[in-house]
């Protein structure tokens, strides 16, 4: 009697490492500046004649130093201790974190809002929660992971329109609302990516047409958009009310983890009991809340901060578009990307920032089309706005082949 032998099956390590490389192993295995320690960046480049900047991080209004927001924090741990201990519905929650949804309702001008552990948990849990077999979502196709990931995971049906073409929306939406009993669509308040954003009036018009609810993802935008950073609907003056759901995080504008989900309060009521991202995790540490809510308080004392970011913003600009360089479709509100020919044009453009103090790491394989590599940068009420143009000045002329002997024969050995 024969046996016929087992078939060799690839370990999961041989796997793993065809994904690997798959995903742009040969790309950084030439040397690349990802998972670098920021801090020891800061103290090597600071020596630099002109000094150290990073344009990487989304500090927009300036103040994850701002001495109120980390003595907001100091106290808060003093006072209530290092975590929260538990999920909020079955440990309890302190009384700063209804204070802090409280303050941010009220800012945005909607019902209530509703704090989670993770910006990128409260789209992946929010939209699977939403939605069931006989929905539908529709998404911009270059929302972030957090909203594809969502769309993806539940029960109901998903489809993509292409990116801001809201006629491209309209047409699936009349080709296709009948079918589905409820049709939720996502779109960024300010897309990451890009530095742009959706049409917000005419998407209004088309959900009060085909009868869908809307989700606006404002991470970037809250902060951000509008003469007091409110977002999306004071840039349009538009009611907030008209919006079922926006999607914000506190990690950017409000310098501190976390994400919330903003609504009316009947929705948020409903969450808070049903949410599984909520339920199921634990609440945002008391230092989280106090940081977030001093930083708020900070925004509403200082508007002033947001058109400073807009000035810096538009500076970097109109200062690339001089330069001939490419910034795509973004308007210049705190993200502004800047596209190349290559991945390796876009790994070298970005080493040499570096090498010249200022800190831009490139995005050239996962987040963004292939044929589309990039460097993001970020801006902040406090950046110089000789920095900004130094920037610009070290782009360009990498670009134009313009780099000292000596740095290019070390990044030709990396």
């Amino acid at each position: 009697m024969t046996f016929d032998a087992k078939p060799e099956r690839p370990s999961f390590a041989a796997v793993a490492e065809r994904r690997f490389r798959l995903a742009g192993k040969s790309i950084i295995e030439k040397g690349h500046p990802y998972f670098r320690p920021v801090d020891e960046l800061e103290k090597k480049y600071s020596l630099n004649p002109s000094g150290y900047v990073s344009l990487a991080h989304y500090d927009y209004l300036g103040l994850s130093h701002h001495p109120k927001v980390i003595g907001a924090m100091h106290d808060a741990v003093d006072s209530l201790g290092s975590g929260a201990g538990a999920s909020r519905l079955v440990g309890g929650e302190r009384s700063t974190h209804r204070a802090l949804e409280r303050s941010l309702a009220d800012f945005f001008g909607v019902g209530d809002t509703l704090a989670l552990i993770s910006g990128y948990l409260t789209n992946l849990s929010l939209i699977t929660h939403l939605l069931g077999p006989r929905d539908l979502v529709l998404i911009d196709e270059l929302a972030h992971n957090s909203i594809l990931m969502g769309a993806k995971g539940g029960s109901f049906d998903c489809q993509s329109f292409a990116h801001n073409d809201l006629d491209d929306l309209d047409r699936k939406l009349t080709e296709g609302r009948n079918q589905y009993r409820n049709v939720l669509v996502v779109v960024e308040g300010l897309y990451s990516m890009d530095g742009d954003i959706p049409d917000l009036p005419k998407l209004l018009e088309i959900k009060d047409r085909h009868s869908f609810w809307l989700l606006v993802d404002e991470a970037h935008s809250y902060g951000v958009l509008g003469d007091n950073g409110r977002g999306l609907t004071e840039y349009y003056d538009v009611d907030p009310s008209r919006i079922e759901l926006s999607v914000g995080t506190l990690s950017k504008s409000f310098v501190s983890s976390g994400g919330f989900v903003a609504a009316s309060e009947d929705v948020i009521a409903w969450l808070r009991f049903t949410l599984p991202g909520f339920v199921y995790s634990v609440g945002l540490a008391p230092s989280t809340v106090a940081g977030a809510h001093a930083a708020l308080e900070i925004l509403k004392a200082e508007p002033d901060r947001v058109s400073r970011l807009k000035q810096k913003s538009g500076l970097f600009l109109e200062a690339a578009c001089k330069a001939g360089l490419n910034p795509g479709d973004a308007i210049g509100e705190a993200v502004v990307p800047l596209m190349f020919d290559s991945p390796e044009q876009t790994m070298l453009v970005s080493h040499v920032l570096l090498e010249n103090g200022v800190y831009a790491p490139p995005i050239v394989q996962v987040g963004v089309p292939k044929d589309q590599p990039r460097i993001r940068f970020f801006f902040s009420a406090e950046h110089r706005d000789e920095d900004i143009l130094r920037a610009i000045d070290i782009v360009a002329d990498a670009v134009n082949g313009n780099i000292p002997a000596q740095m290019a024969a070390s990044l030709s050995m990396g």
